[in-house]
């Protein structure tokens, strides 16, 4: 059991310690041009040159991808439920949740700077965020408070549960898994969405890490560009370990996809 954990971290380690020898020996034997293709001792020295402003736009990446999705999980579970609870709001308005998903966010990015005020750029960023993080969420939740086994809600109404008693002992724990798969994925999307949103407001009143990288490439600063996406993936890889690790807490003791994984 613990030599299969160690190795599942101790393999993909040494494949990526690899991966970055061979990087930074291809690159000086062949001569590559620092603003074609820096080697990684450069772009971790120029990371460390920057590390004040790198940092700083990482905390103001980071408040905002957080925020998004802490409301786009209160947002989605909240709408989930109203529409496990009346069929006919879904209808009304489940609609249009797949019209706000399916809008590329590029594209009303403009209208929503415009709405906000090009002096309010964070709040522009943080709608933008919500939009993209919202419906996977959403949609997870309403599948599982729909996938309750009917005969347990059954079995409820015949003791005379109340509907507040079958949505919080039955469907709920039951719509769990499916709102931490939904949460995964819409922790990533949040990250995504607050980047794609600053490239496009790319106004430089912006400060995330997008806007770093956009300012690394028109000064052709390409080793500063690679440290900054460099910390966007570390960014994102932590958000979805802590959300794995999040539903494996929840789940380890009586779900089935967790439990597998124990054994």
């Amino acid at each position: 059991m613990e030599n299969s954990r160690l190795l599942r971290i101790l393999i993909p380690t040494l494949v990526g310690i690899a991966f970055v020898l061979l990087w930074e020996f291809l690159v000086r034997a062949n001569g590559i041009a620092e603003f074609v293709l820096p080697a990684p001792s450069r772009i971790a020295l120029s990371f460390y040159e920057n590390f004040d402003s790198l940092m700083a736009s990482l905390w103001v990446t980071l408040s905002i991808t957080l925020l998004a999705f802490f409301l786009a999980v209160i947002g989605g579970v909240g709408l989930a439920i109203l529409f496990s609870q009346s069929r006919l709001v879904e209808m009304a308005l489940f609609p249009y949740a797949v019209i706000l998903q399916v809008t590329p966010v590029v594209a009303i990015a403009p209208l929503i700077l415009i709405w906000v005020g090009f002096d309010r750029t964070h709040l522009a960023l943080l709608i933008l965020a919500w939009i993209v993080a919202f419906f996977p969420i959403l949609s997870n939740t309403t599948l599982g408070l729909r996938s309750a086994d009917h005969n347990l809600r059954d079995l409820f109404r015949l003791y005379g549960a109340s509907r507040w008693q079958i949505l919080s002992e039955l469907q709920l724990p039951s719509a769990l898994p499916y709102m931490l798969a939904g949460m995964k994925i819409s922790g990533g999307l949040a990250l995504i969405g607050a980047v794609v949103a600053e490239f496009v407001a790319g106004s430089g009143t912006s400060t995330g890490l997008a806007w770093r990288i956009i300012e690394a490439g028109n000064r052709l600063e390409i080793p500063k560009m690679f440290a900054a996406l460099i910390l966007l993936s570390t960014l994102g890889i932590v958000i979805f370990f802590c959300l794995s690790w999040i539903e494996h807490r929840l789940l380890f003791r009586w779900h089935e996809s967790a439990v597998r994984r124990e054994g």
